[in-house]
């Protein structure tokens, strides 16, 4: 594969970007000032700062002890629990056509033995445990 001259000022651009995420922060999660300034990449009449952010943590998970199980093993990589708890109500078959199409079109790794499960928990919610049932 041929690499025009270029590329390897953006390869070496990437990685300077890349080194600086790690770059520690000033106070409350601000980018540092000065002498710890993160490097800068500037090039192409493009400059890039690097800066540092703190997220919340996401611990939260599906309530329902072992009847969640199944939810919160195979759902949690990719949604939060308070996401999926303020979702519409669906009808069964809705919710077997969304954990359907995150198997699917999304190629979420959940168990087949754990879709029915699933299913039936996000079932439940309709029955008064979700926001929207509560609307």
């Amino acid at each position: 594969m041929a690499m025009s001259a270029n590329s390897g000022g953006a390869a070496a651009a990437i990685g300077v970007i890349l080194l600086a995420i790690g770059a520690p922060a000033g106070p409350a999660g601000q980018p540092a000032l000065a002498a710890d300034a993160p490097p800068t990449v500037t090039g192409g009449g493009v400059t890039l700062h690097s800066i540092s952010t703190s997220l919340p943590a996401g611990d939260r998970i599906f309530p329902g002890g072992v009847r969640a199980d199944a939810i919160n093993k195979n759902c949690l990589a990719c949604h939060s629990a308070g996401m999926v708890l303020t979702q519409p109500s669906l009808s069964r078959a809705g919710w077997q056509d969304e954990v359907g199409k995150m198997r699917n079109t999304y190629k979420a790794p959940v168990a087949a033995e754990d879709v029915p499960a699933i299913v039936d928990y996000l079932a439940s919610l309709s029955g008064g445990n979700s926001r929207a049932s509560q609307k």
